[in-house]
């Protein structure tokens, strides 16, 4: 199976109101410190996830272009000495798109990185103050064409469905975003998290969601323009052309091994799943103390792996083979599925059967949340 790796950095100049990562701000941080402590955390997975070469690293945060260059050079060296380095192997860090980090972009390609996935979230101003982005529209488009010019692959965000947006305001966005001929886009819908800023801002009456119609069109609108730019969705909120899609993502959606080092990165290595210590000192310590900054390391019975790979696959517009996910975790398909809620989606034209595989339609992935808990959750936990 494919190995793939996912760094953590955790640090951000500024905490988004949106934001329920782990991402933390600091005064100030020891580069020393911190390589030694990911090399340590590398290092220990190489020794229990050694014997196959790596064909994605993902650096996550977080801001991970805040990262020294050297930093990430010296991480991508020992990563390869530990594991090798497919020929065409991916390596994509995520950035802001201010102009102070941009001016690393061509020494973090000189450092390997081969991919950038850019947090624009938005080509508009009053949006990105909105959101408390620390970068302005024209640093962004900037930035974009400084990643084209360095980097083989270029990604970016935008966040729609803001309050009071309405559908000519997003399509002509999104013309301007397809207008850079980037070969990946991730398009998100505003989504209000629990402990965030935003989640305090709706309590309090700050402002009001877009309402779920206005939302839904707008999700309408983001399909039908990438599919007709030749970006089509192959996950709910991401779009590439054929052969462009994340290799990283693709591997967390279908369920495959990958190692996670740094604060609170999950991981999954045969058939254990593993998670870091969440907070930046404790993780730390934790390396310190023990030579890695692992939290828990458990053995998930398989049906929480079935329910997993399920909720997970069935975000992609290839969606699962039941088959496959029979034989790999040892249950029948009626404990995958709910047989009666399978047909009754299948009628309602949100979920297509082909064979063994089933897919989540165009028409059912603005409705994926409802969807999902009543087909698969209900069915697993009884098995």
């Amino acid at each position: 199976m494919a190995r793939a790796l996912y760094i953590h950095w955790p640090f951000c100049l500024a905490k988004c109101p949106y934001c329920d990562f782990n991402s933390h701000v600091r005064d100030s941080v020891d580069a020393d410190a911190w390589q030694a402590a990911l090399l340590a955390d590398l290092r220990h997975e190489a020794n229990l996830a050694g014997g196959e070469t790596l064909t994605s690293i993902f650096f996550g945060g977080g801001t991970p272009s805040l990262m020294p260059p050297r930093l990430v050079a010296t991480l991508l060296h020992e990563a390869e000495k530990l594991w090798g380095f497919a020929p065409d192997i991916e390596i994509t860090l995520e950035a802001n798109p201010s102009s102070v980090e941009a001016a690393n972009f061509a020494a973090l390609a000189a450092a390997g990185v081969n991919r950038v996935s850019l947090g624009m979230q938005s080509l508009d101003d009053q949006a990105l103050r909105f959101l408390a982005r620390l970068h302005n529209a024209e640093e962004g488009l900037k930035a974009v064409k400084t990643g084209q010019n360095v980097f083989k692959r270029v990604s970016f965000d935008l966040i729609y469905a803001l309050p009071d947006q309405t559908e000519a305001a997003w399509r002509e966005q999104l013309l301007r975003a397809l207008d850079f001929g980037t070969s990946h886009l991730s398009l998100y819908q505003l989504t209000i998290e629990p402990g965030t800023r935003f989640a305090t801002d709706v309590r309090t009456g700050g402002f009001t969601p877009l309402d779920d119609d206005c939302a839904a069109d707008l999700f309408e609108l983001t399909q039908e323009m990438t599919r007709a730019a030749g970006l089509p969705s192959y996950e709910i909120s991401n779009h590439a052309a054929p052969g462009e899609e994340s290799r990283h993502n693709l591997t967390y959606w279908r369920y495959q091994d990958y190692v996670g080092i740094g604060p609170g990165a999950h991981g999954r290595r045969g058939g254990l799943a593993t998670l870091r210590h969440r907070k930046p000192e404790n993780w730390l310590a934790a390396v310190n103390r023990n030579g890695h900054g692992l939290k828990e390391e458990r053995a998930p019975g398989a049906a929480e792996q079935a329910s997993e790979a399920l909720l997970m696959g069935l975000r992609l517009a290839e969606g699962v083979d039941l088959t496959a996910l029979s034989a790999r975790f040892g249950l029948p398909e009626a404990a995958l599925i709910d047989p009666r809620k399978l047909q009754q989606f299948k009628e309602l034209r949100l979920i297509s059967r082909t064979g063994s595989r089933i897919a989540v339609t165009e028409a059912g992935m603005p409705l994926l949340d409802a969807i999902l808990p009543q087909l698969v959750a209900d069915s697993l936990v009884a098995a």
